[in-house]
């Protein structure tokens, strides 16, 4: 059986090129992801670095792993959706093929082995490719990884032998779990079908597919309902859940959907009587509809749903930053500048907040595990009754006012993570001393808030006047914002921006490492739609030589029957757009209305306009092109051959 699977895939070998290239593209993803993995997991951290900027390095390296994190389980769901909706597609053009083996004494069970022997092949072709690509795509993401500011510039990624094995598991896994569907379909083809001229009208949702979508489709319901009573986080975890489950749900039902809106484009489509053939197309070859659409609308729901989820988050995060800080102005300075700014006339209050260079070792208890962690950033030199002026922040316990001396307060950024009342270890230089918890402060949604508030009084004042510093500044009653910023800035002492510039500002610092993981996450989205989209329109265009030689006979020319063909593939792309639209809102309902009735949803416009533009260039391009290719041959001929 798996010589007649080798000849099956040598002679049809346009069926399988996508979901080659699919297999390909994943296998050398995973592959580049894993090297790059294993290289982070030790983080090599340069002689004389500070502690600061060690643990900077650490946390790009766990960044990094994160990002990668995301992206290989995301290629591998769109590797095995698009190989299986590939082989469904490809079993459904060689129906008659598959019958005829039937009718020569093929037993179901072969046929099954003959498709899984397909796979298998595919698989190991594809991971063979795909071993030597991914060293070239190692290269490439490690130098995206550092572009991006996660990994330092002196990062590499080293070959392992142990890929030779990884590889190849990886691609034939992916290519027999997409076509495990496709081949016990392919067992219940009758050898009649064999004997019919015409392919035979079968029923497009089977039970198989009924289950997949209505299951996919109740847990995305039951995700949107749960977003809807979630904080901003919970809404966050629900939106990158909600367009995996309902892009497999809207692609197993997209055939109830292809009609209905086929008939609500028909109003436009029936103004010519090109539409009104491509109409008819929609309406009688939606499974041929529904393999087009499909890829679309994994594509639209991931991108736009992720990227409308934290962009979300990270208008919320800036909100949240306006609402817990009660200030006008924002001074980035030095330590020395900050001090001249009480001076300036217009100012009522200046809480300078000043990075310094120290290490902080708290003891930490969770889930009835202790442990020591020390950290060196994030640490807070501020003065406790301006601080507790400038924000809005109520501790959990205890008062800022006693920030004297000693002491210290827990920060934001260690809400949660289990940090024990009493005393912390601190160091300055080679001088180690004890402090004194005096209040934990509430969370908040910025990530990467700080970790410890110490009194300025404890730092050296030469270590204070050269640490970068923030100033909030609450200007006098009746006094101008914008002409006090000028006087501080003709003064000469920092960069002055308002509140909301200084909120939007470091959001998009924070956003700077989500932003590079999202173009990693479009760019391969977007590629492997593309192969799915082109492989469907080309498996579909060579099983419809005799139709367009048909339609040709009957008095269309031949650009007609190309641009019937095109109007077809891009009513089929809007429909796939439409319900990865559906897909996209699901996902972003939780953030609707926001907090406190604060407008926190933010809809990526620009991202949803360029899906819409490429898709339709993607799919309007190659369906002209294969119809072309397919129309080449006289009709005349072709329509002799059938009869």
């Amino acid at each position: 059986m798996l010589r007649i699977s080798a000849s099956t895939v040598r002679d049809r070998w346009p069926l399988f090129a996508g979901a080659l290239l699919t297999v390909t593209l994943g296998v050398a993803l995973v592959q580049s992801s894993v090297l790059v993995l294993v290289s982070t997991g030790e983080p090599t951290i340069p002689p004389g670095a500070s502690g600061r900027v060690a643990e900077q390095i650490r946390e790009g390296y766990v960044g990094a792993a994160t990002l990668l994190g995301m992206a290989t389980p995301l290629a591998m769901f769109l590797a095995v959706f698009i190989v299986g909706s590939t082989f469904a597609f490809s079993v459904e053009q060689r129906r008659k093929e598959l019958a005829l083996l039937r009718m020569l004494g093929g037993s179901r069970p072969q046929l099954i082995r003959l498709l899984l022997g397909e796979a298998f092949l595919l698989g190991l072709a594809g991971s063979a490719f795909g071993i030597l690509l991914g060293v070239p795509a190692t290269c490439v993401q490690a130098r995206l990884l550092i572009g991006i500011g996660l990994l330092p510039g002196d990062f590499s990624a080293h070959w392992s032998n142990g890929m030779l094995l990884l590889s190849p598991a990886v691609g034939i896994s992916v290519a027999v779990f997409g076509v495990l569907s496709a081949s016990y379909r392919a067992a219940r083809v009758r050898p009649l079908d064999a004997l019919r001229n015409a392919p035979r009208a079968t029923r497009v949702m089977t039970l198989g597919r009924w289950l997949w979508g209505v299951s996919s489709l109740a847990l995305t319901v039951m995700l949107v309902a749960a977003g809807h009573g979630a904080d901003l986080l919970g809404a966050l975890l629900v939106a990158m859940a909600i367009p995996v489950f309902g892009s497999i749900a809207l692609s197993a039902l997209s055939p109830l959907a292809v009609p209905p809106v086929g008939r609500l484009l028909g109003t436009v489509l029936r103004t010519s009587a090109l539409g009104e053939l491509a109409q008819a197309n929609l309406r009688d070859a939606v499974r041929r509809s529904a393999s087009t659409a499909a890829p679309v609308i994994v594509l639209v729901g991931l991108l736009v749903g992720l990227t409308g989820a934290l962009n979300s988050l990270a208008r919320a995060t800036g909100a949240d930053l306006e609402r817990s800080t009660a200030a006008d102005l924002v001074v980035a300075s030095t330590g020395a500048a900050a001090a001249r700014i009480p001076q300036i006339p217009g100012v009522a209050l200046a809480s300078p907040q000043s990075q310094v260079e120290m290490s902080v070792t708290a003891r930490h208890r969770v889930e009835h595990r202790s442990y020591r962690r020390t950290y060196h950033s994030g640490v807070i030199a501020v003065d406790g009754a301006a601080y507790r002026r400038t924000h809005r922040l109520t501790p959990r316990s205890g008062s800022l006012d006693a920030l004297r001396g000693r002491t210290v307060a827990i920060g934001p950024g260690l809400v949660g993570e289990g940090v024990r009342d009493g005393t912390v270890t601190a160091r300055i230089g080679p001088h180690g001393f004890t402090l004194r918890t005096v209040a934990p402060l509430p969370e908040v949604l910025e990530n990467g808030s700080d970790n410890f508030l110490v009194p300025r009084d404890l730092i050296p004042t030469a270590m204070l006047a050269d640490a970068p510093t923030e100033t909030l500044v609450q200007v006098s009653p009746g006094a101008s914002p914008q002409a006090v910023a000028g006087r501080i800035r003709a003064a000469g002492i920092g960069e002055v921006r308002t509140l909301g510039q200084w909120a939007d500002a470091r959001v998009e610092t924070q956003q700077r490492g989500t932003t590079g993981i999202m173009a990693v996450l479009m760019g391969m989205s977007g590629l492997y739609a593309a192969i799915a989209v082109i492989n469907a329109v080309v498996i579909a265009a060579a099983e419809r030589r005799t139709e367009f030689a048909v339609a040709r006979a009957t008095g269309l020319s031949r650009s007609q029957v190309v641009r019937m063909a095109v109007i077809e593939s891009a009513a089929v792309t809007l429909i796939g757009l439409l319900l990865g639209a559906l897909v996209a809102a699901a996902a972003l309902a939780g953030f609707y209305p926001g907090p406190a009735g604060v407008h926190v949803l933010s809809v990526p416009w620009p991202l949803l306009g360029l899906l819409i533009m490429a898709s339709l260039a993607v799919t309007v391009t190659a369906s002209a092109l294969t119809a072309l290719t397919a129309t080449r041959p006289s009709p005349t001929a072709l329509v002799a051959a059938r009869e």
